[in-house]
């Protein structure tokens, strides 16, 4: 009968399907080697009397197995190999439907700052699973450290244990080292179930977040209970007080990360307007247009010094295509053999990460086309404008210049994927799918519908004959920590393309028309809920010009 059992008792463990996160991601090849220089990947970084590490291994400590992302639970863990000196600041989480692919700091009192850290006072108990009806291991006890004067707490202890941790578990960060932060992704709760005792966590992020903003993401969690009330519970992040990027990789070593991570694009079998560098742009008939004088454009110098610098988007000046036909419909098509991508470096999280905004120029964005229903329709010139630029974000880690999590812009917003979920090909580089005309980037072929429901404007991916790996002829066009020669059209201020090329609404009607009486209305909400660069109603701003220029990435 033992036998038996236990044979039962393994084919049930071989038919149970393992979760995402009992696979732990690693990326195809090795972080490549760094020339030395500076403090970019020395595995710690000084925050002005705090010394700080990034910890990527932990050990199990509960999980739940129902609730968050996919209904399939979230895990929570504790770090589990500290370096020598180093302390633990707090626990890590992640939901159970990505490999595991964590990170939290630890951090050590400076030479010259000894009170940095603390032990805590005690922990007062945030939470406890013991009252839910839900699958788990155990109970879990979710307990913030209580602080002493002048100390906050940046992350919480996670226990199977109703007993209070041991105060030497976790240590407090002195205030003036820490910043406010704000919920990011959700990581678990049980959405749709009202519960006074019920929880929701969050991965934590800081408040101010952008080039000029000092806060370090811990990499640990927030809790929030059911009520919405974040009273007591709400940890803090860090601060880099040194308020210096002397982790910020130079420019031999951005060149190393550029050949290591450059994503590799594919276009749509179909795609008709591939990019082109803007040289080629310009050297092909594109030409300035001022407000009052549209009768006699200019043709753009081939570097684009005769474009207007400074100044504020005020209309008075934009791009466009040749006047020319045949030359018009040359420049649309880009010219892909010969582009490159345009990279701008920027420091994030304290200059904790490094940013690598990568921007490629479309001479032209195509029509947009539609699914209502059962039907996909073409949308005439509805979505066509001059000018189009689409970037993806490498975020890479300054304490070993791994590579964390890639940002793809899509539209007016984007997406922010851990590299463990991203298709890689030639080693480590990320691959993207350029969506069918309008260029949005996602990290998967197939259709992305920009609406609600069954109907929207389609966003189609494949992978097609047409590739572009963006590290081939790279050009770092700015880098906030470094002196570099910026080219002049990157701080041209205006359009780069006519705000109103056509008749939006007749171009609505005319696709109206055509459609069966019941699909009018469809139409007509899929219209009425699209930003106008879907639209086509004008010409994009520059790189420069967007907000994530400077900030944080909206997602």
């Amino acid at each position: 009968m033992g036998n038996l059992l236990k044979v039962l008792g393994n084919m049930f463990m071989k038919k149970k399907k393992s979760l995402p996160i009992q696979i732990t991601s690693r990326l195809s090849t090795q972080t490549p080697e760094f020339p030395k220089g500076g403090c970019f990947a020395t595995g710690t970084i000084d925050l002005g009397g705090l010394e700080v590490c990034q910890v990527s291994s932990f050990n199990k400590i509960w999980a739940t197995h129902e609730g968050g992302p996919d209904n399939l639970g979230a895990t929570f863990y504790e770090p589990s190999s500290m370096p020598e000196g180093f302390f633990v600041l707090g626990h890590y989480s992640q939901c159970n439907n990505k490999p595991l692919f964590g990170w939290v700091l630890g951090a050590k009192p400076g030479a010259s700052e000894p009170s940095s850290l603390a032990m805590p006072n005690g922990y007062s108990l945030v939470w406890t699973s013991e009252s839910q009806k839900i699958k788990q291991d155990n109970n879990g006890y979710v307990w913030l450290p209580v602080a002493p004067d002048g100390y906050k707490a940046v992350g919480y202890v996670i226990t199977t244990s109703p007993e209070k941790p041991l105060l030497e578990r976790i240590r407090c960060v002195r205030s003036d080292f820490t910043e406010i932060v704000e919920f990011d992704r959700w990581i678990w709760g049980l959405k749709n179930v009202i519960d006074p005792n019920g929880l929701n966590v969050y991965g934590s992020r800081p408040k101010d977040r952008g080039v000029q903003a000092m806060g370090v993401s811990t990499g640990s969690f927030i809790v929030q209970n059911v009520g919405g009330s974040t009273d007591v519970s709400l940890p803090y992040c860090l601060k880099n007080t040194k308020n210096t990027l002397l982790a910020m990789p130079n420019l031999s070593q951005i060149n190393v990360l550029i050949d290591a991570y450059s994503p590799i694009i594919y276009f749509h079998p179909n795609e008709k307007y591939l990019p082109s560098t803007v040289n080629w742009y310009f050297q092909n008939g594109a030409l300035l247009y001022q407000k009052g004088q549209e009768s006699s454009p200019s043709p753009v110098e081939p570097d684009g010094s005769n474009l207007p610098q400074g100044g504020s988007d005020d209309g008075s000046y934009w791009l466009d295509l040749p006047t020319d036909d045949s030359a018009k419909e040359r420049v649309k098509k880009g010219d892909l053999d010969n582009a490159n991508a345009y990279f701008h470096i920027k420091p994030m999280f304290g200059a904790t990460f490094t940013d690598i905004a990568i921007w490629v120029f479309y001479p032209f964005n195509g029509p947009a086309r539609a699914k209502l229903e059962f039907l996909t329709i073409s949308l005439g010139k509805i979505g066509e404008h001059v000018g189009d630029w689409e970037h993806l974000t490498l975020r890479v880690s300054n304490f070993d210049g791994s590579l964390k999590c890639v940002y793809f812009s899509e539209h007016s917003g984007g997406t922010l994927l851990d590299a463990s979920q991203l298709e890689f090909e030639k080693g480590n580089k990320p691959v993207a799918y350029a969506s069918l005309n309008g260029h949005a980037f996602y990290s998967k072929p197939g259709l992305v519908l920009q609406g609600n429901g069954r109907n929207g404007i389609r966003n189609d991916t494949a992978k097609g004959k047409a590739v572009m790996d963006t590290g081939v002829r790279a050009v770092v066009v700015s880098a906030d920590h470094l002196t570099t020669v910026e080219p002049p059209w990157l701080n041209y201020t205006r359009k780069w393309g006519p705000k109103l090329s056509y008749d939006i609404a007749r171009e609505i009607e005319k696709v109206k028309k055509v459609l069966p009486g019941r699909l009018k209305e469809v139409f007509d909400r899929v219209v009425s809920g699209l930003p106008n660069e879907v639209l086509g109603e004008e010409g994009p701003s520059g790189p420069k010009m967007k907000n994530n220029w400077n900030g944080d990435e909206k997602y």
